[in-house]
């Protein structure tokens, strides 16, 4: 149990990659948090299965696109759970369209969630970390896509580029804190996403 006594902050923890990562962390002996925006039956039941390993979990909803939510997303996480030592940014969204045809509402939408409130919940948790004092561990979820082209998904890849760029960015900027940055940049998976 190379994680026992951590907790965790997972977004997107409710289905797909986030809710494996959120098991994972739990089976290794972290106590997880456990976000979702829209699937409350997804979200209980992946608390349901970390309860069953004998860790601390509790489901929070918030919308990542609203910074305020955000904030209070890592908030009632301490309040729940105590002190975060890792986030795993994993919530993502993704609309498929020709270039020509993208709404500015599905672009913000991509946007918003992608890379702002992966941005800002970052930041409220260095926030957190840096209060308290303490070291952490922040692990992006991006993409093949922050490289590869993805034809008629141009949205996305660009909100994966930046969550490349800023991941390299602050693993040197929050360095000096003990703060470690991170990104895994996996493929297509069949998740509900891709389905």
């Amino acid at each position: 149990m190379r994680l026992e006594g951590k907790t965790a902050l997972v977004t997107g923890s409710s289905q797909g990659i986030g809710e494996a990562v959120a098991l994972r962390l739990a089976d290794e002996g972290a106590d997880v948090a456990v976000h979702y925006r829209s699937h409350p039956e997804g979200a209980q039941a992946v608390v349901e299965r970390i309860a069953k390993l004998g860790r601390r979990t509790a489901a929070i909803q918030a919308d990542l696109s609203r910074v305020t939510e955000v904030r209070r997303l890592v908030a009632d996480a301490v309040t729940r759970l105590g002190p975060l030592d890792i986030l795993v940014n994993n919530a993502g969204v993704e609309r498929r369209a020709d270039f020509w045809d993208v709404s500015e509402t599905d672009y913000d939408f991509v946007m918003d969630v992608n890379l702002k409130g992966l941005f800002f919940t970052t930041q409220a948790f260095v926030r957190h970390l840096l209060a308290a004092k303490r070291p952490g561990r922040i692990i992006n979820m991006s993409s093949v896509h922050e490289e590869l082209p993805f034809p008629h998904f141009t949205s996305y890849a660009m909100s994966k580029g930046g969550v490349r760029m800023m991941t390299r960015n602050l693993a040197i900027e929050l360095a000096p804190f003990g703060i470690t940055v991170n990104s895994i940049a996996p493929g297509a998976i069949a998740t509900p996403i891709n389905r």
